[in-house]
């Protein structure tokens, strides 16, 4: 057993998450997961662990119990000397994200399940390039990123990277930016050169953690070397052929900065669904909820109803066909994404019942 190494309280260990700690247990932070194990980073050291049993169990009922990078974990030490994952700690917060696909006919197909990309997050910063090849920020991206991210319990930070290589007209890209995400801090950043790295490092003060989520390409990698002050992950330029970025990283990892602060690098996303959505869409898309409340119909659908001030708004060029479009588009899949949800729940409360009363009626059977 290495000697102890780590000050497990700033990695975020706090007096309320010890007394949620299960007897016969110690702590570790969850920096790395691969299938049916993890690293974890206790207070002697980095330690790569295996689920036990109880996690199998919770995972096999919900794929969002399998541990993930930012979880709290409970290790039950083993006779040989090793550690046993035993339990996830209860998640203060959690980003996830929902299984749905495309089907074969362009449609929304998925299980209703969803998968956590990462626990106990602080802040979210959602990066999206300033130029992509030859194509603008893409703000439907970054208001389904955003939604996700009010959504997790944790704050988001749009960070518009790569700004050094974006010509005249960035001010006005931010201000697109900040229109697609109402309330949201928005900057500029250009990590190669440093501009506006001290301001995303400021979001890390003491213990806070943080997770990085963008596109391939979108300097993701790069920003935590910079926030590292050293070359911590592996980056690639984006294809010079095409402009796509390449996939440098390829797995999710925790990742504690020499001046405070933890921060979660990702893959690049190519596609994002919602999952279990309650307030994050409406926090997105204020602006529209506001305009709704001005409809002559409590339920107006902003379709064609005489009276509808969503769009009186689009008409006057005051809300933006595209922004209207997009809102149009997540609430349909939240509301889709809900019914999968339910029907799964529901389903799972049949089995529940069946297995319940199969037991009763082989219980009855066996009595004298």
């Amino acid at each position: 057993m290495t000697p102890l190494s780590f000050d497990l309280s700033l990695l975020g260990w706090t007096d309320s998450r010890a007394a949620e700690l299960p007897d016969g247990t110690v702590p570790g932070r969850v920096s790395r997961v691969d299938r049916g194990a993890a690293e974890v980073i206790a207070a002697d050291g980095r330690q790569h662990v295996h689920h036990g049993a109880r996690v199998r169990r919770a995972a096999a009922a919900d794929p969002v119990a399998l541990p993930c990078v930012g979880d709290w974990a409970a290790l039950k030490p083993l006779p040989e000397g090793r550690y046993e994952l035993d339990e996830v700690l209860p998640r203060t917060t959690a980003f996830v994200r929902g299984g749905v696909s495309r089907d074969s006919r362009g449609g929304l197909s998925g299980d209703g399940q969803g998968q956590v990309l990462a626990a106990n997050v602080d802040v979210v910063f959602v990066t999206e390039p300033s130029m992509h090849a030859t194509d603008l920020a893409d703000l439907g991206r970054v208001e389904r990123l955003v939604a996700l991210a009010w959504e997790s319990g944790g704050t988001p930070v749009v960070l518009v990277t790569k700004s050094d290589l974006f010509g005249h007209g960035l001010d006005d890209l931010l201000a697109d930016v900040r229109q697609a995400a109402p309330g949201v801090d928005v900057h500029a950043v250009s990590s190669l050169r440093g501009e506006g790295v001290d301001v995303v490092r400021g979001y890390l003060d003491g213990s806070r953690t943080a997770v990085v989520l963008g596109p391939s390409g979108a300097g993701k990698s790069t920003l935590v070397n910079a926030l590292a002050g050293g070359e911590v992950m592996e980056t690639q330029r984006v294809r010079a052929a095409d402009g796509r970025g390449r996939h440098t990283t390829v797995h999710r990892e925790l990742i504690p900065l020499p001046g405070g602060g933890l921060v979660i690098d990702t893959p690049g996303i190519r596609r994002v669904g919602l999952y279990a959505m309650d307030e994050g869409v409406d926090r997105v898309f204020a602006d529209i909820e506001t305009l709704a409340r001005e409809c002559r119909f409590h339920d107006c659908g902003h379709g064609s109803e005489p009276g509808c001030a969503v769009l009186a708004a689009l008409e006057s060029g005051g809300l933006p066909e595209r922004r209207l479009e997009s809102w149009r588009k997540l609430q349909r899949e939240a509301a889709w994404m809900a019914s999968r949800t339910d029907a799964r729940l529901r389903k799972e409360l049949q089995s529940r019942w069946k297995s319940i009363h199969k037991e009763m009626r082989r219980s009855g059977r066996n009595r004298p």
